[in-house]
């Protein structure tokens, strides 16, 4: 065997593509030096990561007050998928909030460390590597990586131009691009992934779309997986008139007889986002009617073994129903004052925004319209969204920049609005800041 060259890199070709795409990515540089208006002024204020701090105060009393860990929780436990209290109380609960046809039932759930891993999971399980899972621009950023990075699956960017991402009319795209992608790789797409609702456009899937979506996987015998992780982070849009928004109906509500093959149909959800606790890490896959998935999922559980502590928690959490139901129209109450306020300060400022929302806690905004307002000479063809972005590094403020949720325009970034006031208008006043520099 001929020894390796010096120069050959020590880890693996996968290990460089990782590398490369963490050399360029800031967000952990930006979290590890929070904005504190005492303790640390000069530090960024963060309104990119899609975190609700909204309702820190409120879980924390309840976690705080209830929280004495039995010893079983420092062993293995009923195993990777998630204990059968915790499967039991996740069931019950989005029983009652996902109005599912069929009622979910313990067996139907797999319990990860986190949506990401259950993301990963379902590319894994249902795409060999090179075969085609679509996604619809502009989308989550992390579904690229969550799909592609380790079980090397092929995303297929779909793009819509003028049509809107979320009506009737783009189901075509999304079938042409699945023609597309078999014609020039002779590989087939495997499923479809939708986050239901829409990040980042904050808005809901009509059931008229849903269905003509299923149908298309039926079709072509493709996986549609629905991330519905903001399924009640939905709330009361006071400011916009047009588009009117829809109402969230998640996916499990759809009778399926007729439509698609229920082994087909699959919802991932998780504590992160609606309950604003990202660092619990966890996630669910239900699959109601797809054992196959369930037994090959038990082989590789071990890797994403949600925590013995998050297991427990989570359970006290979902177990208390007047906590959690309070804690819901609580938190959907603040999200649609956040909205408002948020929506208020862009107008003023000459900011637009994708209207419609009212789901989820983002807004999809223009910023490159105002940057070249303030700038005629630069040229009309010109892509600024990477100067607007450093200018906005520069004053301290981190957004989410379209190049990363592959924006078919120049220069939208995503706002998230879940975070208290005063962080909020600093947030914003930052931004307008930085567009004026000159």
């Amino acid at each position: 065997m001929t020894p390796p060259d010096n120069k050959d890199p020590l880890i693996s070709h996968r290990a460089q593509i990782a590398r490369e795409a963490e050399s360029n990515n800031p967000t952990w540089d930006i979290v590890s030096d929070p904005w504190d208006p005492i303790k640390n002024p000069n530090g960024f204020v963060n309104v990119g990561l899609a975190e609700n701090s909204l309702m820190h105060n409120e879980l924390l009393k309840s976690i705080n007050n209830k929280l004495e860990l039995p010893a079983k929780y420092l062993t293995y436990n009923d195993g990777g998928g998630g204990s059968t209290r915790l499967k039991a109380s996740v069931s019950k609960f989005l029983n009652r909030h996902l109005n599912p046809v069929i009622p979910l039932d313990p067996s139907h759930l797999v319990i990860t460390n986190g949506v990401s891993s259950a993301i990963e999971h379902v590319a894994w399980a249902f795409a060999d590597p090179g075969e085609g899972i679509l996604l619809g621009k502009p989308y989550y950023g992390a579904f690229v990586p969550d799909m592609n990075l380790r079980p090397g699956t092929t995303v297929i960017p779909v793009s819509f131009g003028d049509c809107d991402p979320l009506s009737l009319e783009a189901v075509a795209k999304y079938e042409k691009a699945l023609l597309h992608f078999h014609k020039i790789s002779g590989n087939r797409v495997r499923a479809l992934m939708l986050c239901h609702p829409h990040n980042p456009l904050g808005r809901c899937y009509s059931r008229s779309v849903l269905i003509a979506l299923m149908k298309l996987c039926q079709r072509y015998q493709v996986h549609l997986i629905s991330d519905e992780i903001y399924a009640l982070s939905v709330w009361e849009n006071t400011v916009d008139q047009y588009p009117a928004p829809v109402k969230f109906e998640s996916v499990l509500s759809i009778g399926l007889d007729g439509i698609i093959d229920p082994q087909l149909v699959h919802v991932l959800w998780g504590m992160s986002k609606d309950f604003g606790a990202n660092g619990l890490r966890l996630g669910v896959i239900i699959s109601q009617r797809n054992r196959d998935l369930h037994f090959a999922l038990k082989g590789i559980s071990m890797y994403s073994y949600s925590s013995g502590v998050t297991d427990h928690l989570t359970s006290l959490i979902l177990e208390d129903e007047v906590f959690t139901e309070a804690y819901i129209k609580e938190n959907q109450k603040r999200l649609s004052e956040s909205y408002t306020f948020t929506t208020g300060f862009l107008k003023r400022n000459g900011i637009e925004y994708a209207p419609g929302c009212n789901a989820a806690f983002f807004l999809w905004v223009d910023l490159g319209k105002p940057y070249r307002e303030l700038r005629p000479s630069i040229p009309e063809n010109d892509d600024i969204g990477r100067e607007v972005m450093q200018l906005l590094l520069r004053h301290k403020v981190f957004l989410g920049s379209g190049e990363f949720f592959g924006s078919e325009k120049d220069a939208w970034f995503r706002i998230v609005f879940s975070h208290p006031r005063r962080y909020l208008e600093e947030a914003l006043d930052r931004i307008v800041r930085a567009l004026h520099d000159c």
